[in-house]
């Protein structure tokens, strides 16, 4: 007989506590002790091991969610990769965005060759449609790695000038991972650093509306209508199948 079993089960705190702190970390530039003491302030007891392990657990589910419910991703992609530091180890963050600046994909991977361009957009493709035109800089691992993908032959493929610090779409992609990357003191472990970035990027976007765009009072709406959201979704998760 099929029984359901809540997902927060042996918790000591209910959903709507655990969801947010889960929120806490991946939307605020916030330490895991940060959410400890602004917890504490709150009357919930607990350590930041246990936030980190409610991150872990709960924050692939939220970010799932709020893949699912934001706008189609455009047709355009923007890619770039960024170079962070694994215990002393240089890797690569392979960034995918489109013309809206909202994140599609995101990979952490050794190389930079074109087995590694190849592996990021296969992975891309997996859960969006093939886009009308990318965008990338000079570096030749891209198209060479486009070639042999029969989805992106018919492509249009656009190469931008490559250099530190240009203002556009990829490069300014990566900033929220900087800041994080500062406030962490550098990632450590491949896969967890991959983890992470995975829900970071659709949690907070969920919630960084764009300011430029609207007034304070369309905005102080629009973010109540998304803060219910992340609510509901505390809900909705609570309960999963046992058999």
């Amino acid at each position: 007989m099929n029984k359901t079993k809540s997902l927060y089960h042996g918790h000591r705190f209910p959903a709507v506590v655990i969801s947010c702190a889960v929120r806490w970390y991946f939307r605020f530039n916030l330490s895991l002790r940060d959410i400890e003491e602004l917890l504490l302030e709150r009357g919930v007891v607990v350590t930041y091991e246990t936030v980190r392990c409610w991150c872990d657990k709960f924050g692939a589910g939220f970010a799932r969610c709020a893949k699912l419910v934001r706008r189609k991703s455009g047709s355009t992609w923007h890619l770039d990769e960024m170079f962070v530091t694994l215990r002393g180890e240089p890797y690569l963050l392979w960034r995918a965005v489109d013309e809206h600046g909202a994140e599609v994909d995101v990979l952490v991977q050794k190389r930079r060759d074109k087995a590694a361009a190849k592996r990021f957009f296969r992975r891309v493709l997996r859960s969006n449609p093939v886009p009308r035109k990318i965008v990338t800089d000079q570096l030749r691992s891209y198209p060479a790695a486009k070639a042999d993908i029969p989805e992106l032959a018919q492509v249009k493929h656009v190469f931008v000038k490559a250099a530190a610090r240009v203002n556009n779409r990829a490069e300014n992609s990566h900033q929220p991972t900087r800041r994080r990357e500062r406030q962490m003191c550098g990632f450590r472990d491949a896969r967890r650093t991959q983890a992470f970035l995975s829900c970071l990027g659709p949690i907070r976007q969920h919630f960084a509306l764009p300011r430029n765009q609207m007034n304070a009072a369309c905005h102080r709406a629009i973010l109540k209508e998304r803060l219910a959201t992340w609510h509901e979704w505390a809900i909705a998760t609570a309960v999963e199948p046992v058999i």
